[in-house]
């Protein structure tokens, strides 16, 4: 507003006892990402190739960090065109990395309990994800319908477990599986649970941690974290 102005209205609110005073705008929060350069570049890499934006990315990211420091090795059940099995693959690339999907949509869902329909997704191929991720250490791809595929990885533990796989069967299959082979302090992500369109996702979650003594953690980026007590 010009001064002028701005003395004007003063002189004539100012009869009435009033003064004009500008309203203080509320700060922005601060965009960590935007000064981690390692953590922009692996997003460089993996634009187009997830439904998983920036926020949840960065948290995701974050967390492989911490993880990165407890035994295990590190599972992702739902890779789509493989974004975020990248991101985790570039911050842990001394670890093995278990990758499980149908790569072909998604498996029967259940209409009682999930949005997503059998099909969903379906724009991926075990190919394009494999020749994506060719430049990536230590990985390894299981096609078909998890747990089914798991057999190879049943005497292993796991540091970090990332489930992107929006139905309540798939999600509680995961949280059967991997919950007593996470390693002390490990963590189990889950990407869908607050997630409207992904209804099955919150409610297996929260029925399977109902008689454990972890805690979900739910992120307002829609994401819940279990760490393994």
């Amino acid at each position: 507003m010009k001064v002028w102005i701005k003395k004007l209205i003063n002189k004539i609110i100012g009869k009435f006892g009033y003064k004009l005073n500008k309203i203080q705008e509320k700060p922005n929060p601060i965009h960590l990402w935007e000064e981690e350069s390692l953590f922009n570049n692996k997003m460089k890499q993996i634009n187009g190739f997830t439904l998983v934006d920036k926020t949840r990315c960065f948290m995701l990211y974050q967390f492989a960090k911490q993880a990165g420091n407890l035994r295990g090795d590190v599972a992702e059940v739902g890779v789509y065109k493989g974004g975020t099995a990248r991101l985790l693959a570039k911050t842990f690339d001394q670890k093995n990395f278990h990758l499980f999907d149908t790569f072909t949509g998604m498996p029967p869902t259940d209409a009682n309990l999930d949005i997503h329909k059998e099909g969903d997704f379906s724009d991926s191929s075990l190919p394009d994800v494999k020749a994506y991720l060719s430049d990536c250490k230590n990985i390894y791809f299981y096609q078909g319908i998890f747990p089914a595929t798991a057999k190879p990885i049943e005497n292993l533990t796991f540091c970090l477990v990332h489930v992107d796989v929006d139905i309540y069967k798939s999600v509680r299959d995961c949280c059967i599986f991997f919950y007593p082979r996470m390693e002390k302090g490990g963590l189990m992500i889950f990407d869908d649970y607050g997630f409207l369109h992904c209804p099955g996702a919150k409610k297996a979650v929260d029925e399977f941690f109902l008689d454990k003594p972890e805690e979900p953690c739910y992120f307002p980026t829609g994401q819940c974290v279990v760490i393994r007590l």
